[in-house]
């Protein structure tokens, strides 16, 4: 018998849930013990008041998760939104984790550079519906945004059956968080409270969260803490477009 260390996967959103990393995320249970859960209100978890739909509540709750199942010094890995919510998570709780991953996300909106990289990647069509839908998050912005600038995320097409296109979404939590908390955010200030090694993984075709949000993320971080991968031609999940490389550099970080 040997101990395995334990690895949470914090997934994105708001308002998908935890399948978008199944099965990528399967292939790390020989080096770990993998825990995937969807975040309060969100996907199989019970529904919950919009005054809990908050950051330091979701944070807050990868503590309270550990203890109702007896994981000491976590591994947490945070996609996206499930970034913002590590972030946070650090702030919060800096001697809590083991190891913590930050996997394209952002430490604030920065609408500029999104539209900058939608619009390099996409034309202005993408850049204005870009602009319309994270200017004023509804159904009404949404349904274009969808079509238009998602498919933009990832730089290869998604397989038959990937499981992002199965992922439950509550559209009511999206636009009440990506219209309220998050407009304002700013999770930079506070990074430098982290305790243990912080990975940061970029794509540098990501639109949604470009490359220099990485980058401001590792200049907030305690430079003897963190570590930083690019991945060139990798949008949105770099273990999505490049899953080989990523997920050999995932396999370092957890095992060194």
């Amino acid at each position: 018998m040997r101990e395995k260390p334990t690895l949470i996967l914090l997934h994105g959103g708001p308002g998908y849930d935890h399948s978008s990393f199944k099965p990528a995320f399967s292939q790390l249970t020989d080096i770990a013990q993998v825990i995937y859960y969807d975040h309060r209100g969100h996907g199989r978890s019970d529904a919950r008041p919009k005054d809990e739909w908050t950051l330091d509540t979701y944070a807050d709750d990868v503590v309270r998760l550990c203890a109702a199942l007896g994981i000491r010094k976590p591994i947490v890995l945070g996609q996206s939104f499930g970034g913002f919510v590590a972030q946070r998570y650090i702030a919060r709780h800096p001697r809590h984790p083991a190891k913590v991953i930050l996997s394209s996300t952002s430490g604030k909106l920065g609408l500029e550079r999104k539209l900058a990289m939608f619009e390099r990647l996409g034309g202005s069509e993408a850049r204005d519906v870009a602009e319309r839908f994270w200017t004023a998050p509804s159904e009404a912005t949404y349904s274009p945004y969808k079509k238009i600038c998602k498919p933009l995320y990832s730089t290869i097409a998604p397989a038959n059956g990937d499981a992002a296109l199965r992922a439950n979404l509550d559209k009511e939590i999206l636009f009440t968080w990506a219209g309220g908390e998050q407009q304002n955010m700013n999770l930079l200030p506070e990074l430098f409270r982290a305790r243990c090694p912080v990975l940061v993984l970029a794509g540098e075709l990501d639109p949604v969260c470009p490359l220099e949000d990485a980058r401001d993320i590792v200049a907030a971080l305690p430079e003897n803490l963190v570590q930083f991968e690019q991945f060139p031609g990798c949008g949105h999940g770099v273990w999505r477009d490049a899953p080989d490389v990523a997920f050999s550099r995932l396999r370092r970080f957890i095992e060194e």
